[in-house]
């Protein structure tokens, strides 16, 4: 009996401290576009919890979320003029390429984690278009990787905000997430990481979608689903602009 006390005393012992993990949630599981829509802002709530009821939690804190929207294979070009003719003369091919990817943070990603949790999470976004590079991490993939990255930048389309988490305790946090009018239709993840001491301590993964709603869902499944319809209703639609056109400015 004095053996197996002792031993659970042992196990507890060894047991962590401070094993903590993550409740969280997004104030809008469901972002409906309609014809109206100029972009949405999400929250993102969450709570640090001890693993085991009654144990403390031993701060201080910090926060990454990771923000990624549906995967598309996209093809970055590059233009030249010869003779006066612009002409792609190199591209590179990106498989499963997120249409969608912002990193919020509680501060300055190399403050809050280590280089090898953001190593293992492929933070910054750049690292997405090399591990997506057809062919492999080559030169000509970090190239076009860097620029694809910045024209999604300048578009709004990828992102790192640092200190955009915001602790209301010393357990609980939000954050902000702002989606562009132009956000791609289809499935959002949300992977938030808690870190101590620049370690992942817990993590928790989060799903909300953007989706088209009425007329524009309608057009939006038909031209994917029934393309010689939409093909044809286009040129109708365009045909009868232009005959009303006429009939107005004739008068």
């Amino acid at each position: 009996m004095r053996r197996l006390l002792l031993a659970l005393a042992l196990l507890l012992a060894a047991s962590p401290a401070g094993a903590e993990k993550l409740a969280s949630t997004v104030s809008t599981p469901n972002v409906q576009i309609t014809s109206s829509f100029d972009g949405a802002t999400l929250s993102l709530f969450g709570t640090i919890e001890p693993d085991t009821p009654g144990i403390p939690l031993a701060g201080p804190y910090n926060i990454i979320v990771v923000i990624t929207g549906p995967l598309q294979d996209r093809v970055a070009r590059l233009k030249t003029n010869n003779f006066g003719i612009w002409t792609n003369t190199e591209q590179q091919s990106f498989k499963q390429f997120p249409s969608f990817y912002e990193v919020i943070a509680s501060g300055k990603l190399e403050n809050v984690a280590s280089p090898e949790v953001l190593e293992a999470e492929h933070i910054p976004p750049v690292d997405q278009a090399q591990l997506t590079a057809v062919g492999g991490d080559t030169p000509t993939a970090l190239r076009f990787g860097n620029e694809l990255v910045r024209l999604m930048t300048e578009e709004g389309h990828f992102e790192v905000t640092e200190d955009g988490v915001r602790f209301l305790s010393d357990t609980a946090y939000v954050a902000q997430l702002t989606l562009p009018s132009d956000v791609a239709n289809g499935p959002f993840l949300a992977h938030t990481l808690v870190l101590k001491d620049k370690q992942l301590v817990a993590e928790r993964t989060e799903g909300f979608s953007v989706r088209k709603t009425g007329f524009e869902n309608f057009v939006f499944v038909a031209s994917r689903q029934q393309p010689l319809l939409y093909g044809l209703v286009c040129v109708a639609l365009a045909l009868g602009t232009g005959w009303l056109a006429g009939v107005v400015f004739k008068r």
